[in-house]
């Protein structure tokens, strides 16, 4: 098969060629028009009952994660020149466009009670400019208003916060960044007037920055992916054609793998961000074992049309395989709940084969056209360096085979160990560096205000204008109570702070009496509930109110600031609230829910990392498969298992020891690898089986033969993969960075194992396998072709 496969390939060569570029062509026009992913709880499936959920707070009371807040730290916020130049930047950050809402202490209001007219006037709490004499007597009224206290400004700490309610559609466009950038840049230059920091977090904030950051390491990793492989493989081949047809067949392969991304409806998010630099990085070994494997047939028959049909025959099996369980290392995401990791596994598993066909295709039809290799083009097989390597590995092997087995051991001992230590762990900034502004600025809004995330309960009350009952009201405000007591949760916000706002104002701003009214109180309040604002208008006071009911006032809201405590944690922290709300709200008469981005990201990260878990077991039943189907044999199957089991393993130990929790971008690691690593298992097997034939089955022979002949591709393609991955431990997130370094440390551990361990494996199973070569059986892939009439081809060369 193999052997026509590489006659038909050479024979129709330029046909290939020019469709394989017009292909091309058209996918850099598809792979220009992919756009960035601004959305966010797409990890989750859109029938999970939290999403659902989620979404039935959206449809009742709009966004809960376009709020960017601000916040300052001066205990002279209230001298005149400071507070009107914050006046100011309120003023100035309102006519950013899509800004839509600014809760403030410059734009508070103030119930003041008109016994005229039976009602609440609502009052701007300060002017737009406040004169000097008027600051101090402003100040005290506002401080006497606990409706505001926790919420706009801490008083043991003197510091003050900004509510920015952005437009909900530009927040899911790409006109957030300059919305964004436009705020900073406003906030920035009021804090160098003043010498001061400001701070700004929020999830607005939060999702730009970590969107722009994705796309800036995207491009900056796919030079940096370019630049490093081009070198390396200079070094090793010391041509500069061999360079530059490798380079070509990874910018195909980025290309078509940016095209399928557009071309799926996808967009560009933190994962599929990271597939066209792994396209580089796992297209380069191809190129390596077929460029190996024609130098070397070369400088044996020195023929160049046979060295390109023995490379295409001897590599065409192997490269096909370890591209198969690449993309299954890649593509078992499809099969999780995860839209997110859905999204990763088709395009990467697709893509990955992609690189394949690209391979077969043109390194072929180029070397076919180019002149034969130089003798300094092949000089890197007798490279005394590698020899010296080889040469130690078959002592290792040969000579010291239990001391190879004795630390493989210790080392598996010591993984076991470190892996009971694993625990899954994830926070929403986990991937942001601790000494990056976002990750301290949010900090700041903890340790003064109990956090920025925004978490929702819904009371329903199942029945109409239930919420404004007195029942009700004291209910929620038991609640609050409860919450506010949480360390980690900021005082709620809800109809009934509004309310007990209310009745302040009406015992004439005594700030005793912000509680909610009695059955005494209601009487003489009600009529001066119906709330009036200063200009006849409806204020942002009464809207805000009013937000915190649905239409029917059938299901209340309660709103909360939350510090970002950790995927681990925050189920502890509702668990231990759940029954606590049960016994104030009877279950019989009201449905509590939990909800909002929090508990969303919570679940998107419970479900990404089942997902990932499930998805290397499936990984492993897929592989095995193959193993199956490529050697027929189950002794080879558990020889090739082995040496990939071990380095995960070892991974997953040094997580344990390290203290690296369990969380997406670490658990994709063990999926990535496997997929990654069984190559070099394949390479050998595959190199072993060929020559087993050629060796009079002798065992030990063809192990010597096929480390001396494998040894050389196996260490510089692992290599070029370690660094390859080595690349993403330069990112600036936390989850990037642990997969590049782990990576890279699973895939030098497989180059090991697959050297030592797999043929010490082969000479213990000697017997076995000898019994097993020398018995007939079903038809067997790896099996020799004979060899066509090169002359048929047509090649200038084919009589050389």
């Amino acid at each position: 098969m193999w052997q026509r496969l590489a006659g038909w390939v050479l024979k129709f060569r330029l046909p290939l060629l020019l469709l394989l570029f017009a292909g091309t062509a058209v996918m850099a026009y598809y792979a220009s028009k992919v756009q960035l992913s601004y959305e966010y709880g797409s990890a989750i499936p859109r029938d999970n009952p939290e999403f659902i959920t989620y979404q039935h707070f959206h449809e009742q009371f709009g966004e809960d994660g376009n709020m960017m807040v601000l916040g300052v730290q001066n205990k002279d916020f209230f001298t005149p020149q400071f507070f009107n130049d914050y006046v100011q930047l309120n003023k100035d950050i309102k006519k950013v466009s899509a800004v839509e809402n600014i809760l403030s202490v410059p734009a508070a209001v103030n119930l003041v009670k008109n016994d005229s007219t039976h009602k609440l006037m609502v009052v701007q709490a300060f002017p737009d400019h406040v004169a000097a004499a008027d600051m101090d007597s402003l100040a005290n009224v506002f401080r006497s208003l606990p409706f505001y206290q926790g919420l706009l400004y801490n008083p043991d700490t003197h510091a003050y916060l900004m509510a920015i309610r952005i437009n909900k559609d530009v927040m899911n466009s790409a006109k957030r960044i300059g919305v964004v950038s436009e705020i900073m840049r406003i906030a920035d230059a009021f804090g160098k007037k003043h010498n001061t920091q400001v701070r700004l977090s929020g999830l607005p904030l939060i999702r730009t920055i970590m969107a722009t950051k994705v796309a800036d390491e995207m491009r900056l990793f796919l030079k940096l992916s370019f630049i490093l492989t081009a070198l390396i493989l200079l070094a090793f081949f010391r041509s500069f054609s061999a360079v530059l047809m490798s380079m070509i067949v990874v910018a195909i392969g980025v290309i078509w793998s940016v095209a399928t991304i557009e071309l799926c409806g996808y967009k560009i998010t933190l994962l599929t961000a990271l597939i066209p630099p792994l396209i580089v990085v796992i297209g380069i070994p191809n190129c390596v074992y077929f460029l190996n494997k024609y130098h070397t047939e070369y400088a044996k028959n020195n023929n160049k049309t046979e060295a390109l049909v023995r490379m295409i025959q001897r590599m065409g099996i192997v490269t096909l395989f370890t591209n198969i369980t690449a993309a299954i290392g890649f593509g078992v995401f499809y099969f999780t709940k995860s839209p997110l990791l859905k999204e990763f596994g088709v395009v990467a598993g697709s893509n990955i084969m992609f690189i394949f066909l690209i391979s077969f295709i043109f390194l072929p039809a180029v070397l076919s056209y180019l002149p034969p290799p130089k003798t300094k083009h092949t000089s890197y097989l007798e490279n005394r360096s590698f020899k010296a390597v080889l040469n130690l590995l078959n002592i290792l092997v040969f000579k010291y085979r239990p001391w190879v087995y004795l630390v493989t051991l210790v080392m598996v001992v010591m993984a076991v160990l470190g892996m009971l230590r694993l625990r899954p762990e994830a926070y929403m900034l986990d991937d942001i560096p601790k000494s990056d502004r976002l990750y301290t600025d949010l900090k700041f809004f903890e340790q003064n205000f109990r956090g920025v995330m925004p978490l929702e309960i819904t009371v329903d009350t199942k029945k109409k204008n239930g919420v404004i009952g007195l029942q009700t009201l004291n209910k929620l405000d038991e609640l609050t109570q409860l919450i506010a007591a949480q360390p980690d949760f900021a005082r709620p916000l809800s109809v009934a702070e509004g309310i007990k706002f209310a009745k302040q104002a009406y015992y004439n701003g005594d700030s005793t009496n912000y509680r909610i009214p009695n059955q005494f109180d209601i009487g003489f309040l009600a009529p001066y509930l119906r709330m009036k604002g200063g200009n006849g208008s409806n204020s942002n006071f009464t809207k805000l109110v009013a937000s915190f009911m649905d239409s029917t006032r059938q299901v209340a809201r309660l709103s909360v600031s939350m510090a970002d405590v950790g995927s681990r944690r925050l189920p502890i922290l509702l668990d231990s609230l759940k029954p606590k709300v049960n016994q104030i709200f009877d279950t019989a008469q009201y449905k509590v829910s939990f909800t909002g981005t929090s508990v969303i990201f919570l679940e998107g990260s419970r479900f990404i990392i089942n997902g990932l878990m499930e998805s290397v077991v499936l990984a492993f039943i897929l592989i095995i498969g193959c193993m199956l189907y490529l050697f027929r044999s189950w002794r080879m199957l558990l020889i090739s298992l082995i040496p990939n089991i071990i380095p995960l393993a070892v991974t997953a130990g040094v997580m344990g020891w390290a203290g690296i929790a369990l969380k997406p971008s670490t658990v994709l690691v063990f999926s990535i690898a496997l997929g990654i690593a069984i190559d070099v298992t394949i390479r050998f097997l595959v190199n072993f089986k060929q020559e087993l034939p050629h060796h009079g089955t002798d065992i030990s022979a063809t192990v010597r033969q096929t480390i001396n002949e494998t040894g050389l591709s196996i260490i510089y393609t692992s290599l070029i993969l370690f660094a390859g991955f080595m690349i993403f431990s330069f990112s600036e997130f936390g989850g990037t960075k642990s997969l590049g370094w782990l990576t890279s440390l699973t895939l030098i551990m497989a180059m090991i194992t697959n050297l030592t361990i797999l043929p010490a494996l082969l000479l213990w199973m000697e017997k076995a396998l000898v019994k097993q070569a020398r018995r007939k059986g079903t038809a067997d892939p790896l099996e020799e072709e004979k060899d066509i009439e090169i002359s048929k081809l047509g090649l200038n060369d084919a009589k050389k």
